[in-house]
């Protein structure tokens, strides 16, 4: 269940075929002292919108996910750049910009962490998942 206190937003990315088990471990790894239920918003690439590993954590935890077009997540505050992502996803990143869109912020509270085939960034969360694809 969410807390009252839900502020942030997280970004992931994940190889195609990741599980929900292995989104949770990375997720929980990159929270360090938050828990589950300060997570306002989850949101990742259009590409991943089929992504049962994903969108089976978003509904286990009863988590609400946005997803970015590749030419929202090129608009967004620059951030590192993931060889992986440009190659197969056309985008520099995809967890770090997409913490960033969804939480309306300009910088991160975690920059990206990778475990498990999974990539997860965090933002306070400063609005809605507004505009998103």
């Amino acid at each position: 269940m969410k807390s009252v206190s839900a502020r942030l937003a997280v970004g992931i990315g994940c190889r195609r075929g990741a599980s929900a088990d292995a989104i949770e471990h990375a997720v929980r790894l990159a929270l360090g002292p938050h828990s589950l239920g300060d997570i306002a918003i989850v949101a990742s690439i259009d590409a991943k919108r089929d992504e049962a590993g994903l969108l089976a954590f978003c509904e286990r935890h009863r988590l609400p996910l946005c997803f970015y077009r590749a030419d929202e997540i090129a608009r967004a505050p620059r951030t590192t750049t993931s060889q992986h992502a440009a190659k197969h996803l056309n985008v520099d990143g995809v967890c770090e910009p997409c913490a960033l869109l969804a939480g309306n912020a300009q910088t991160l509270i975690v920059p990206k962490t990778i475990g498990c085939g999974v990539t997860v960034a965090i933002a306070v969360a400063r609005g809605s998942c507004a505009g998103a694809a």
